[in-house]
């Protein structure tokens, strides 16, 4: 098992900003791509960014690009969220891949992170 924990989550309003944080309490998570995923309430759960071990090679679904920025720094990955509007209102997820680089497919994602609630209201 690796333990993602995932913080940062919360209510704001449209326009605003938020950053998420998730961090592998194991610390071994440093040579594996991660990703954020999100699902709103009776949808599918989504691709939102992802980023290889080094954070070299970043990918963006295109609802969040020029949005969104994803890092890494070894075993933590972040999230920051700007120009935030209501339809990106979900619970958001961390996870890690298998490989060193990943993109938009859930079954290269074998761990999860229990997921931190965020809500933008118009």
């Amino acid at each position: 098992q690796v333990p993602l924990v995932e913080s940062g989550g919360g209510s704001v309003q449209a326009g605003g900003s938020l950053r998420l944080s998730c961090v592998d309490s194991r610390r071994t998570s440093g040579n594996n791509a991660m990703g954020w995923f999100r699902q709103a309430p009776g949808k599918e759960r989504e691709f939102v960014a992802a980023v290889s071990w080094n954070g070299g090679i970043k990918n963006y679904a295109d609802s969040v690009k020029g949005r969104f920025t994803i890092s890494k720094d070894r075993s933590t990955v972040y999230l920051q969220m700007n120009d935030l509007k209501p339809e990106d209102t979900a619970v958001y997820y961390c996870a890690r891949a298998r490989g060193s680089v990943s993109g938009s497919a859930r079954d290269a994602y074998p761990y999860w992170g229990q997921g931190t609630q965020v809500t933008v209201s118009s």
